[in-house]
């Protein structure tokens, strides 16, 4: 895919059914079983391979894995950021976010300011977004600092999404954290969904056909799987499975 396609492409899928996004963290494993998991990913039928994690990666490791994943599989490469030093030219597009609710401005602006002059250099696709994090929150809520929102506070989470859309965001992510024990409660997604005219990302706790089904239906238009396909080698037909309850929605 070429650069500058990268959200016509995927927003043009929404328009037609929910889109799977596979994570790679670069810094759980090497590039080698990185592209492993792409390709994993690829067989299984998703839209598209997110490359980042809540840690920060020499760019040196995650330039190898981005290129490794190129080789591995068709799909197109989003960089997931912890911040500016976890870019890679190699990447067609990234997630330009900012987290919502960090306390601090470090998420909020400073790595993004550090990263813009990278990201026109590099030529890369950004794709804003707005991240929002919710409990448990996991790992990435510790790292980033967040002030998490409850699984079911509505009104918090939908006063951040439009924000997100007022601010002139391409789209809008909802994350529990990578691990966390279940998604987001339909209610919120639902809630999130009805009151923005953006895509809605939901990712965390997705780790069944059930659970990708609940999301979708709620109103999920991208959703976001990473560890279950980490943790469930030899059962491709798990990956698989939730892949298809997305597509079919």
């Amino acid at each position: 895919m070429k650069r500058g396609e990268v959200w016509r492409t995927l927003t043009a899928t929404i328009g037609r059914r929910p889109a799977h996004l596979g994570l790679v963290d670069p810094d759980k494993q090497g590039p080698e079983r990185a592209g492993e998991l792409a390709g994993a990913f690829f067989r299984a039928g998703s839209d598209g391979i997110m490359i980042g994690g809540s840690t920060g990666v020499d760019p040196r490791i995650t330039d190898a894995t981005v290129l490794q994943i190129r080789k591995s599989c068709p799909l197109p490469t989003i960089l997931f950021p912890a911040g500016a030093a976890c870019l890679s030219r190699h990447a067609h597009a990234l997630f330009f976010m900012s987290l919502l609710n960090s306390r601090d401005r470090r998420f909020l602006i400073e790595e993004q300011r550090r990263g813009a002059p990278y990201v026109k250099r590099f030529r890369l696709e950004p794709i804003s977004m707005g991240y929002i994090v919710f409990e448990p929150g996991m790992r990435v809520g510790e790292v980033g600092h967040a002030e998490l929102v409850g699984r079911d506070d509505i009104r918090l989470a939908v006063e951040y999404a439009i924000a997100a859309e007022l601010f002139g965001m391409a789209c809008v992510y909802l994350e529990s954290g990578s691990g966390a024990p279940e998604p987001l409660p339909a209610g919120t997604v639902r809630a999130v969904k009805r009151s923005v005219g953006i895509p809605v990302i939901v990712g965390g706790g997705v780790t069944s056909p059930e659970s990708a089904r609940a999301v979708v239906r709620a109103g999920a238009d991208i959703v976001v799987t990473g560890t279950v396909a980490e943790f469930n080698q030899g059962r491709g037909d798990l990956l698989s499975r939730i892949v298809a309850a997305v597509r079919k929605g």
